[in-house]
């Protein structure tokens, strides 16, 4: 009788073993088939991006860099403004909305009141679901409006006479222009950067933090000596997500930026994007040199797009090795 069990209980994990390893395999096979499609489809966006714009770049050669000409009329194109806008609001963005960013989440991880962190948290969180054309509309009737009224003129009376900032704060005040755009990519990428650097700043095991606070620490030491080393990829990664979304975003730049193809010195000028160009002018482009032209414009974005996050991963490999070391 004892043998018979055996037997059965033998052959019923015999079959348990064989179904689990047809389920690995299939899973194996899944997995294996939905990361070679992810290849494929980036593999044939850049074949596309390239084909597309290889009458362009056929043409211009690699002056269509730097040139700042733009004339659909004339057929003369060049990238350099679009590539200038995009760099410049980019950077003022991360230039203000990485500290906010960054603040809020030491707020509400190391001194935000138990009742009020959840709704502020909650009030982050839905920023981020606000559609970008709302951002567009918000900045063009509201912020532009307070910006050119306001802080434009004060902006441009207090850097007068001083170097360089009179240069980036010349007038007049146009109340859109790349400042504005950069304002708004700011306040766009805020709540990206500030859910992910929340959330790996509560990774930090409290006993570090206890320890710090036993010792006598701050909670500004904490923070700098504590918190920040033990998350810093975390929040370089977040960083560089927001610095990404603030890299291609079209509709809420196109908006307010003014849509000039012109390199001004001044930040309160007109300018333009390349996801805002390619948006204003792709559906009235007539002719393949000028249509080419656009699609030129977004592989270099492409291009810019994919640099930035390969020197993103090189730094968090650099960080991970001196961890290591």
């Amino acid at each position: 009788m004892n043998a018979a069990v055996d037997t059965l209980t033998s052959l019923a994990d015999s079959s348990v073993v064989r179904r689990n390893r047809v389920l690995d395999a299939v899973l194996r096979s899944l997995t294996r088939i939905a990361a070679i499609a992810v290849l494929v489809l980036l593999g044939g966006v850049i074949v596309a991006l390239i084909e597309g714009a290889w009458p362009a770049l056929k043409t211009f050669g690699l002056p269509f860099l730097y040139t700042e000409s733009w004339n659909p009329v004339t057929e003369t194109f060049g990238a350099a403004a679009p590539i200038y806008g995009t760099i410049v609001t980019s950077l003022i963005a991360m230039l203000i909305g990485v500290p906010l960013s960054i603040g809020i989440a030491i707020f509400l991880t190391e001194l935000c009141p138990r009742p009020l962190k959840r709704p502020i948290g909650i009030a982050v969180e839905l920023l981020a679901g606000i559609p970008s054309i709302i951002y567009g509309i918000w900045g063009l009737f509201v912020l532009a409006p307070i910006l050119q009224q306001w802080i434009q003129p004060a902006l441009i009376q207090l850097t007068d006479g001083i170097p360089v900032l009179e240069t980036l704060f010349a007038g007049p005040p146009y109340g859109i222009g790349v400042l504005t755009a950069g304002l708004i990519l700011s306040i766009m990428v805020l709540p990206f950067i500030t859910a992910i650097t929340r959330d790996v700043f509560e990774t930090v095991p409290p006993m570090l933090k206890e320890s710090a606070y036993g010792l006598g620490c701050t909670t500004w030491e904490v923070v700098r000596y504590v918190v920040l080393p033990y998350t810093r990829t975390g929040v370089i990664g977040g960083v560089m997500l927001g610095l990404g979304r603030a890299l291609g975003e079209t509709m809420a730049v196109t908006f307010v930026i003014g849509n000039a193809h012109r390199i001004k010195s001044s930040l309160l000028a007109p300018g333009t994007t390349i996801s805002a160009s390619i948006a204003n002018e792709f559906t009235e482009a007539d002719g393949v040199l000028y249509t080419s032209s656009l699609i030129a414009l977004g592989l270099i974005l492409f291009m810019i797009t994919f640099i930035v996050l390969a020197a993103a991963r090189y730094l968090l490999l650099r960080l991970k090795q001196r961890e290591g070391s």
